[in-house]
């Protein structure tokens, strides 16, 4: 065979395999290639082995159908209350058209980006700081409502936001520190004003019982002066009624005399042995 023609022939081969080869396109399970013809879309291929006509069809697109993680912020944004805050939040959306993610928009993952920082400065500028703090459950689902509206027509799913944290400034994070303390001290102070209304009362019914019942404010000065008597370390000595009556102490006041006595005399001579009149 001429030499001629056998390079030619490798050159033929060598031509096919490398058309072969632009030809192929190996597609994952997750993803999505956009076909265009001479500039014109034909359609969505994939997944698996896919052929084109090289130089006469492009792939300008490779899109995932996973669910996407975008992390997006916003500094130093006024809220209602004009206070400046910092916000993280973590957006989470899919691709549910393939044909409109890559014909309506032209980079469909930052546009999606800038849609959420902006929706994010709306809402915190229509929410006050309190409201922000202790509702993000709130927050999220209007954010949510905010981004996808925005960005329908794009063949895109909003799954989900969720705001991560919540940055404010430090002189105001005393500021509420305070705030709180000095709430917490108010609500001390109205506990123990309504103790001592509850004791005053208890001490009231327990005032109109002694009047009406000599007996039970005899005990009751008994036991006050037996627990005198317990926490000076002194003798608690039992004796009849008449014998109280007689000396003068069948009274209240005469039991704290007795109880006032008692106690001198045992401070005065420590080692004298103190008489236990038997009952």
């Amino acid at each position: 065979m001429n030499p001629v023609t056998i390079v030619i022939i490798l050159l033929i081969l060598a031509i096919l395999v490398a058309l072969v080869a632009l030809s192929i396109r190996i597609v994952k399970q997750w993803e999505r290639i956009v076909v265009l013809y001479l500039g014109r879309f034909v359609g969505v291929r994939g997944p698996g082995l896919v052929f084109i006509v090289p130089f006469l069809n492009t792939v300008p697109y490779r899109i995932d159908l996973r669910v996407i993680t975008t992390s997006f912020t916003a500094e130093q944004t006024l809220t209602m209350d004009t206070v400046p805050v910092n916000v993280d939040a973590v957006l989470f959306w899919k691709v549910t058209d393939v044909e409109k993610a890559a014909l309506q928009v032209e980079d469909y993952r930052g546009a999606v980006l800038l849609a959420a920082q902006t929706a994010l400065r709306d809402v915190i500028g229509k929410t006050v700081l309190a409201d922000m703090l202790a509702g993000r459950e709130i927050i999220d689902q209007e954010l949510q409502k905010t981004i996808q509206s925005r960005i329908d027509g794009w063949g895109i799913d909003v799954l989900s936001v969720e705001i991560r944290d919540v940055v404010i400034p430090t002189a105001l994070q005393d500021a509420m520190s305070m705030q709180a303390q000095a709430e917490r001290e108010r609500q001390a102070r109205v506990i123990l004003g309504d103790s001592e209304r509850q004791i005053a009362r208890a001490f009231e019914e327990a005032a109109r019982t002694y009047s009406d019942n000599s007996t039970a404010l005899h005990l009751r000065g008994m036991n006050m002066l037996y627990e005198g008597l317990k926490s000076s370390n002194a003798v608690l000595v039992l004796v009849p009624a008449p014998v109280l009556n007689t000396m003068g102490l069948g009274d209240t006041a005469g039991l704290v005399a007795l109880s006032q006595t008692m106690k001198k005399r045992g401070e005065g001579d420590p080692g004298e042995t103190t008489d236990r009149p038997g009952t």
